[in-house]
């Protein structure tokens, strides 16, 4: 097997991911391989160029690529002194002066993206960054014009082909004049590197006629995978010995809660179904996991427990799921809030990729794990029971029953008791409930009374044999205080239904330890989080799993940027995956723009071997996939005629 060089070089390279992925390529024909070596990059961001010498191994240039009215235009000020326009010999510099074979160029495309408003991309603003592509193809051309460079690949936003049609157009004709044929396509990113993500992108494919007569075919399409295949095989979210770029964002409580109502498989419009009275949730109530009735949670339309004198969420079921809510007006229909099912490929990884921003979260089914969360909350619906929860018992055994069997016509005086110095009502046939025939006795043990008490110091009244506290006074007033209970006093208790203060420690820990037998509760003074507080929690949602945002690691994994195998006996010496710099919004933005490593490595494959071709001379193999970029039809060999027709 004989081997053959093939260059290539990055415009606007970022974190140089596409040029990673490159180098893997083994473009192959019988009796020769392809070698590929990367030239290096050229890009204006400092953080980018650190990456990409990180994954490739070679250099990349910071260089800035405005003209100066570009540059005028999209920061709103003259450059710093010293600042210089790039010209075709700063190409040729940072590609160590060599020519490459195949340029790769993947413009920075924020004014062609639907993510930003048509009028926004109107501005000067936009208008000198989406000029910027234009001009990254000529010094390109220039650079290279006597010997040129056998394949150019321009990769952007699908949305280019019409916001930015009048620019291509462009592109198209000046390439044509340096004797390239040209093609515009859309391929799906996942489809050709066989990710976990749907990411469809526009590209542009010039190969000079001259140099490469051979077909240039569509790499082969492969099947998506499913989110959870590649986040499956990585540590838990929040397990730093991933390294922090695996730390999960902390997200404003509001944002949670919003997560974890999205249906998985689907976006922010899922919580359409939910119902609202009043800007309530009618039929969800968000609370901790119950045990005994402490923490309980009533529906909206169930009668509540017996409401005794000190009625708590932690000692009995006092609390009511309220479903009156009211979504935000502002959401858009860009599928914010959205959640990725575990067995499902997600979408295209944008620069930013925020909960409220995208489908950028995932119905993650694994709870039990090393990872360890402070916040643990689980819906349930109204009409179901709670689950269980540790911590504080109560006991919540009682039940309120409402119904009394009366008509709604009843008279609103049914077993009213009338004050002791007032008339009584008339005195009707019903025995009970039809008036006020009951009266507010006030004279206490100096008579007959049920349920009477008698005073500490007096005498209690003659015991019968049926004496019960409902036939006589045979209870006391005791005022002896529990500050004074000493051991050995017949009052004196081991702590039953005791509660412990939060700052407190509690005794030893027995076997039995119940909430009935000693002070095994505690006086939790934790409220829910306000809407806009930030932090890490897990909410169970209705499905049972923990609709949870991307971490930046898992968005490179599905991005190819990272392996975690590969990674695996790394990690457990310490060594994790790092991008330069420690912020997580630029390294998602940084993510987020990359050509994935695996689609990369798929096209230069199919580019490679029709390079190899060329080289020894042949035109033509015989292929069952599609084809780019057709050689010249003879027939059509007129001037424009060029242009694929295939």
């Amino acid at each position: 097997m004989k081997y053959s060089e093939i260059t290539h070089f990055g415009v606007f390279s970022g974190s140089g991911i596409g040029a990673a992925g490159m180098q893997q390529a083994q473009p192959e024909i019988p009796g020769l391989r392809g070698r590929m070596v990367c030239l290096g990059g050229i890009d204006v961001d400092p953080a980018g160029a650190a990456d990409f010498q990180r994954f490739t191994g070679v250099r990349c240039t910071v260089r800035d690529l405005f003209s100066r009215n570009q540059y005028i235009a999209f920061h709103g000020h003259q450059p710093p002194e010293g600042w210089a326009e790039a010209l075709p010999a700063d190409m040729r510099a940072a590609a160590g002066g060599r020519r490459p074979n195949i340029l790769f160029l993947s413009a920075p495309c924020k004014g062609f993206s639907g993510l930003l408003s048509h009028a926004r991309s109107l501005t000067a603003k936009y208008q000198a960054l989406n000029e910027l592509t234009l001009r990254g193809i000529w010094l390109c051309l220039e650079a290279w014009k006597d010997d040129p460079v056998e394949v150019i690949l321009f990769e952007n936003v699908p949305r280019i082909a019409t916001r930015g049609r009048h620019f291509l157009d462009q592109i198209v004709q000046l390439l044509r004049h340096y004797g390239y044929v040209v093609r515009e396509t859309a391929h799906d990113c996942g489809e050709l590197g066989g990710l976990a993500q749907s990411r469809k992108r526009f590209l542009l494919i010039a190969r000079h006629a001259e140099k490469v007569p051979a077909f240039i075919y569509e790499p082969p399409k492969r099947p998506l995978r499913a989110v959870g295949e590649i986040l499956g095989r990585m540590h838990l979210p929040g397990d730093l010995r991933a390294g922090p770029m695996h730390r999960i964002p902390n997200l404003s409580w509001k944002t949670w809660v919003r997560l974890a109502f999205v249906q998985a498989g689907s976006d922010w419009r899922s919580l359409n179904r939910l119902a609202v009275q009043d800007g309530y949730l009618q039929d969800y109530l968000l609370v901790p996991e119950m045990h005994r009735g402490a923490l309980g949670v009533h529906g909206m339309h169930d009668s509540v427990g017996v409401v005794a004198g000190r009625s708590y969420p932690l000692n009995g079921a006092f609390s009511v799921a309220d479903p009156r809510f009211d979504p935000s007006a502002a959401w858009k229909d860009g599928q914010a809030y959205g959640v990725r099912r575990w067995e499902a490929s997600t979408g295209a990884i944008a620069g930013q990729q925020g909960p409220g921003q995208g489908a950028y979260s995932v119905a993650d089914p694994r709870h039990h794990g090393p990872a360890k969360h402070s916040n643990e909350f689980r819906i349930v619906r109204y009409d179901e029971s709670a689950r269980a929860v540790t911590g504080a018992h109560g006991t919540g055994q009682c039940v309120a029953d409402p119904r009394t069997g009366w008509p709604e016509s009843a008279h609103g005086s049914k077993l009213a008791v009338t004050a002791y110095e007032d008339h009584a009502k008339t005195v009707t046939g019903a025995r009970f409930g039809s008036g006020g025939l009951c009266v507010a006795d006030p004279r206490g043990s100096e008579g007959y009374s049920k349920y009477a008490v008698t005073g500490w110091d007096g005498a209690s009244r003659t015991v019968i044999s049926g004496s019960t506290t409902g036939q006589g006074a045979f209870a006391v007033a005791d005022p002896r205080p529990g500050l004074a209970r000493e051991r050995g006093d017949n009052y004196l208790t081991a702590g039953h239904y005791g509660v412990a203060a939060w700052d407190k420690h509690v005794g030893a820990v027995s076997a039995s330890a119940c909430h009935d037998n000693g002070s095994w509760s505690v006086a939790d003074p934790r409220a829910l989080p306000a809407a806009n507080d930030k932090l890490v929690c897990r909410i169970t949602a209705e499905d049972g799993t923990w609709h949870r945002p991307f971490t930046t690691l898992e968005l490179a994994a599905l991005q190819s940027i990272y392996d975690p195998d590969d990674y695996a006996e790394a990690e457990e010496r310490g060594e994790v995956f790092k991008m330069d710099g420690t912020s997580d919004s630029a390294h998602r933005e940084r993510i987020g723009n990359a050509v994935p490593r695996k689609a990369a490595k798929a096209m230069a494959e199919e580019i490679g071997r029709a390079i190899l071709l060329s080289r020894t001379g042949e035109t033509f193999q015989l292929s069952a996939a599609p084809i780019w970029v057709r050689p010249i039809i003879t027939a059509l060999a007129v001037r424009g005629g060029e242009h694929d027709h295939g």
